[in-house]
């Protein structure tokens, strides 16, 4: 995992969890989905703005969920997935912020191919690691992970794929490989590798909790210029 990590920007994990807790992350992820009032000011759609039939987010994003539901940080998940992180990238690698996407059933809404690095401002050490896992079985048609392996640093340039939705780039998909996994599963990429994931056109949610992290002390400096993950989503690293 390691050595993939470093040398391609993303590995994958067959098993993070148990189905036991997997289960109980769906029952706090599901009461989270379906309370509005709850999540208001960290709810979006990175789908956008658009038309929305019946009134349905077609990928729904909740930003800092263990905020207002803290059982969610006592979950097994968020130890293991950092005890990997602190093994790849240094024991000095702590949890910046974590959040919620789930792609709703028949939406067919992709997010498009981005770098993470875009969405964060400009940080002197540049380690990081987001560990996306699966509380669903992730395929294709449902919306796993695509990644093309990482070349450097650089960030693309970047804009709104639809108003008010996610980040977009140009990226060349002929060396894209896609991650499919079982429930419990995981993947994990750094800010810089390219990445994306197709609409879901099943019958079914798709839902993935994702853990960001990153050194203590780029922690700091981001809330020191007014950072927390909970704002407005544009373009910060150009």
């Amino acid at each position: 995992m390691k050595e993939n990590f470093l040398k391609q920007g993303f590995t994958k994990l067959d098993r993070l969890i148990p189905d036991v807790e997997v289960e109980n992350l769906r029952k706090l992820y599901d009461e989270l989905l379906n309370d509005r009032k709850r999540t208001a000011g960290l709810r979006s759609d990175l789908g956008g703005k658009g038309d929305s039939k019946a009134n349905v987010e077609k990928i729904t994003q909740i930003m800092r969920p263990s905020m207002i539901e803290p059982k969610l940080s006592s979950n097994i998940a968020y130890t293991l997935a950092l005890d990997h992180v602190r093994d790849m990238l240094g024991v000095d690698m702590e949890l910046d912020f974590d959040m919620l996407i789930n792609k709703a059933p028949q939406t067919s809404t992709p997010t498009p191919w981005h770098q993470d690095a875009a969405y964060w401002i400009k940080m002197p050490d540049k380690r990081s690691a987001s560990c996306w896992i699966a509380l669903d079985e992730v395929y294709e048609d449902n919306g796993c992970m695509w990644f093309i392996p990482k070349e450097n640093e650089q960030i693309k340039p970047h804009k709104h794929y639809t108003e008010g939705g996610a980040l977009y780039c140009e990226a060349d998909l002929s060396i894209a490989k896609s991650v499919p996994l079982k429930a419990g599963g995981c993947t994990f990429h750094d800010g810089f590798t390219l990445h994306f994931s197709k609409g879901n056109t099943t019958n079914s949610q798709r839902r993935a909790l994702i853990l960001n992290f990153r050194p203590k002390k780029m922690i700091e400096l981001e809330r020191s210029q007014g950072v927390d993950h909970t704002g407005e989503r544009k373009i910060r690293n150009k």
